[in-house]
């Protein structure tokens, strides 16, 4: 959605970027070699060149090899629990990660400057930036919402409340179009990052790619518990992850249409009205 992307042969594709800036593709150079030396057991983008062509900006890069993890579940090479393991893989391998400066220096959505702040925690980042979001989209918001501004001022208050905690690399977009799998099933690339990109809590992807496993289906809900629970059997805070699905909603419902005429507008919308959405931000507020 950022762009097309055209293979070029020799294991490289160009892609032709909507409206990223050329300092933008080079911070994401620079994450990209950042989240190369994680070790981490699949493959991840990296930039080679990047120059302007016209009016836009086109990155180099190495070609990812696998098919998309949605791709490969809708045509029945992947079973369902075989695709939420994948899922719950790279969420558990991000979890393993140190977030370094590079990752710091990403800007998410369309913010333009980077969402950390030099001796800030995540939690007071990720408010600041649901602040602003409310802010700058609230007559759509509140239109979907007609108690926006309580909800949105217990959601700041409880991500301000939170303990500092070991920074990983969030990918913060992990849904099965974005992760790619070999001929046997298993991850072998996760590619589009840099949408929600950032050094935060493990705990946010585990929040956002439960939902995002399935957006739309006539069965999103029961997928989307069934990873949930599977997250929390791994540690993670069933009350935690709403909050950041909370903070999500209120963040990112607005990052393909100002006026929210989209389905992602009311998935996101559709999560705040959730009674245990709610209950977890009132007692975390």
């Amino acid at each position: 959605m950022e762009g097309q992307v055209h293979d070029l042969g020799q294991g490289r594709v160009g892609k032709a970027w909507a409206w990223r800036t050329e300092g933008e593709l080079r911070a994401l150079a620079a994450f990209y070699e950042e989240l190369a030396a994680q070790d981490l057991p699949w493959d991840s983008p990296r930039i080679l060149a990047v120059h302007r062509d016209g009016d836009r900006v086109v990155s180099i890069e190495r070609r990812l090899h696998g098919t998309a993890l949605s791709t490969a579940s809708g045509s029945g090479q992947v079973g369902l629990e075989q695709a939420r393991a994948c899922v719950q893989q790279v969420v558990a391998d991000l979890d393993a990660t140190r977030a370094g400066p590079a990752t710091r220096a990403l800007a998410v959505l369309d913010q333009g400057a980077g969402l950390r702040r030099a001796g800030r925690t995540w939690g007071r980042d990720l408010a600041a930036l649901v602040a602003e979001r409310v802010h700058r989209f609230a007559p759509a918001l509140r239109a979907a919402l007609p108690d926006l501004d309580a909800v949105a001022a217990q959601v700041v208050a409880a991500l301000e409340h939170l303990e500092a905690g070991p920074e990983r690399i969030v990918h913060g977009d992990l849904c099965p179009e974005n992760i790619l799998v070999d001929e046997h099933g298993r991850v072998s690339a996760v590619l589009d990052w840099g949408f929600f990109t950032t050094a935060g809590d493990g705990a946010f992807d585990a929040a956002t790619a439960a939902g995002f496993f399935d957006m739309y289906g006539p069965r999103a809900r029961e997928h989307e518990e069934a990873m949930l629970e599977a997250f929390a059997a791994r540690g993670w805070d069933r009350e935690l992850m709403a909050l950041y699905r909370a903070a999500y909603g209120l963040a990112g419902a607005n990052a393909y249409s100002d006026e929210g005429d989209d389905g992602h507008f009311a998935w996101c919308v559709a999560a705040l009205d959730r009674p245990q959405v709610r209950r977890a931000l009132q007692r975390r507020a």
